[in-house]
């Protein structure tokens, strides 16, 4: 039986790894991207509402603080349409650095509550009413679920038509008589950032009856899909 010499055995090695290689190598492949976006209009109203206070006593301020919330959540729910929800709820000790000691001097507790609504008027109307009890923590807007999802799907096939017209282009740049696809990645943009709502207006917001409910203007917001991928030309 005949042996190769380490050497050979080597090159033997060598060679089939180019061979391997060269399988795979790929030719004529381009990556492209294309993407499809659209200005939406918010169609979501989000507020965050709070009720901060102080007390000697921690057990009274939470209390205090649980009974402003479940009056608030009572009158909220008696406004059709606005999703409510508990917010971050927190309390820390007030020190008395006087003589320069850290004696606890009463306790402050915070907790908010949250709302939403598509009914813009709803909202800044049942938000004017819990100003009376609470006050404003943030407002703003963003894309509802079921729009986002309805505009993905249309722009989906205008981000496709776009890829496809794009590697036509490029085949034919390349001198090229067709080409294959050989890999398509979808993806959309997402739950794009809350617009929030210029401080201003929140404070004319908060001065303004319970009876009379300001003006909203919500913006839009972009939603975009791309489609990324590689084709093989011909």
């Amino acid at each position: 039986m005949r042996h190769l010499t380490p050497l050979a055995s080597a090159l033997a090695l060598t060679l089939a790894a180019g061979t391997t290689l060269a399988d795979t190598l790929h030719y004529n492949q381009v990556n492209l991207r294309a993407e499809a976006s659209r200005e939406i209009p918010a169609d979501l109203m989000q507020v965050t509402l709070f009720s901060e206070q102080q007390d000697k006593d921690p057990a009274k301020l939470a209390a205090t603080i649980t009974e402003t919330l479940n009056k608030a959540v009572k009158t909220a729910r008696g406004v059709n349409g606005v999703e409510i929800a508990l917010g971050s709820r927190n309390s820390y000790p007030v020190y008395d650095h006087k003589n320069n000691t850290r004696s606890i001097q009463a306790w402050r507790e915070r907790a908010e509550i949250r709302l939403e609504s598509q009914d813009f008027a709803a909202l800044s109307e049942l938000t004017g009413k819990l100003l009376k009890d609470l006050q404003m923590g943030s407002m703003s807007f963003a894309i509802s679920e079921a729009s986002r999802k309805k505009n993905e799907e249309e722009l989906l096939d205008e981000a496709i038509a776009a890829f496809k017209q794009r590697a036509s282009k490029v085949t034919k740049s390349l001198g090229g008589s067709d080409y294959k696809l050989v890999q398509l990645n979808l993806g959309g943009t997402g739950y794009p950032p809350p617009m929030p709502m210029h401080r201003g207006k929140m404070a004319m917001m908060a001065m303004d009856s319970a009876e009379v409910a300001p003006d909203i203007e919500a913006g839009k917001q972009t939603v975009s899909v791309s489609a990324d991928g590689t084709i093989q030309v011909q």
